[in-house]
């Protein structure tokens, strides 16, 4: 029997886990949302696990999360973070997607202010495969974050070994993220769903050019909602509470009375660490 129940599945970012998406899934499951946070292939291991992933690979996995969702769920939502907005675009693409979308971060362009200047020599590099596969794309200061305080307790992560982000990424996982964009760009048109992007204005990783782009030239209706305090990591910054209020009205959800809008968990609790 399928619920009336409505779900969302939830695609973390490149190199991460389900704490990319902060409070999200918690908060949705307050307001009666059943949600399901995948792992993506060649995450949850060692960086080492994403040589030889494809963004194929990542795109027919949520796929399928997807499809056993609806064969459950007669309303499906779909969101991501960063890569994994991507991921969702190219899922709501190839299933005809008609429920809810929501995009925190998309990197349709990786043009962010904190990129190497020389950056768009990566593709290049990816015509010697030996050398794309030896080189790593380390994750550093601001990590995305504008909020001193999460920045150093996510500093202090990183260095105790803890296993919530890869410390880098191989250059050749790079070149997937690469194709999924060349991918996505010439079709947006198809993707006709409403969507949710929310997008920093100092978006560290992949400028607001992103979001204007797909404003422009997705299918569908389009609620924008653009961010004055944060860097890329929109749902664990400094306006995560007012992202999570925004996503909540977007899925036409409101939280119980008795539960807070933003618990504890995922990156957010980095600050009380």
């Amino acid at each position: 029997m399928v619920s009336s129940r409505p779900a969302a599945l939830l695609v973390h970012g490149l190199g991460g886990t389900a704490y990319d998406l902060g409070a999200l899934g918690r908060t949705l499951e307050d307001a009666d949302i059943v949600t399901h946070s995948p792992v993506l292939p060649g995450h949850g291991g060692s960086p080492e696990d994403l040589l030889g992933v494809g963004w194929e690979d990542w795109v027919e996995s949520i796929r399928a999360e997807y499809r056993a969702l609806k064969a459950k769920h007669k309303v499906v939502h779909l969101a991501g973070v960063c890569l994994g907005g991507l991921v969702a675009l190219e899922v709501a693409r190839r299933e005809k997607h008609q429920d809810k979308l929501a995009l925190y971060a998309p990197p349709v362009f990786l043009d962010g202010w904190s990129l190497p200047k020389l950056t768009w020599l990566r593709h290049a590099v990816y015509h010697v495969p030996r050398l794309a596969k030896k080189m790593r794309v380390p994750e550093v200061s601001p990590f995305g974050i504008k909020n001193a305080r999460i920045r150093k307790a996510i500093q202090q992560r990183f260095e105790r070994g803890d296993r919530f982000h890869y410390a880098y990424i191989p250059l050749m996982c790079i070149r997937e993220v690469d194709r999924l964009r060349r991918q996505l760009l010439p079709r947006l048109a198809e993707i006709t769903c409403p969507t949710l992007i929310v997008h920093a204005d100092e978006d560290d990783i992949t400028s607001p050019r992103s979001a204007h782009h797909l404003m422009q030239y997705l299918g569908g209706p389009v609620d924008f909602m653009p961010l004055s305090n944060s860097y890329h990591m929109v749902m664990v910054d400094n306006e995560r509470a007012e992202v999570l209020q925004r996503s909540l009205k977007f899925f036409n959800s409101q939280p119980k009375p008795t539960q807070p809008v933003e618990q504890a968990c995922g990156w957010t609790a980095f600050a009380a660490a």
